[in-house]
């Protein structure tokens, strides 16, 4: 689990990137940010397209800077997601793969509930996910390829 000062700076930091968002279509402006398990903090919104499948999540685009600027050996430690409306969200099924991808084992994820910001294992959020694959190469030749936890 993270400390309550962690969990509080990450609501800080997700609220404070949902103020760039671009949500012309949905007004639905989100947040996101996250620490790395070296300590950097990465934060992003939603930013939407006139062709909506275009649009990329808050979360994603918190987890493509991270990349971008540290690399895929990467991880996160934890990640927490707003909304300006304050009502309950959790990331979406595509964010909570990406989430999966480059998250350590005890990975937790922040986000609004019913009452208050809630606390959860990655593990709760994504049962099931996709951890590993087998990628076959043109001579027939493969490679099992793991990520995630």
């Amino acid at each position: 689990m993270i400390s309550e000062d962690l969990k509080e700076k990450l609501i800080r930091l997700a609220k404070e990137a949902q103020e760039k968002s671009y949500a012309p279509y949905s007004n639905f402006p989100v947040g996101a940010a996250l620490i790395t398990e070296d300590g950097d903090f990465f934060t992003g919104c939603n930013v939407e397209n006139i062709s909506y499948g275009l649009t990329n999540c808050g979360e994603r685009t918190a987890i493509f800077k991270m990349i971008s600027e540290k690399g895929p050996q990467a991880k996160i430690k934890a990640l927490a997601v707003t909304t300006k409306a304050d009502i309950p969200c959790t990331p979406c099924g595509a964010c909570r793969q990406v989430i999966q991808e480059f998250s350590l084992p005890d990975l937790v994820v922040i986000y609004k509930g019913s009452n208050d910001y809630v606390v959860m294992p990655m593990s709760q959020h994504l049962p099931g996910a996709f951890t590993e694959f087998v990628a076959v190469n043109q001579d027939g030749s493969s490679k099992r390829i793991q990520t995630g936890t």
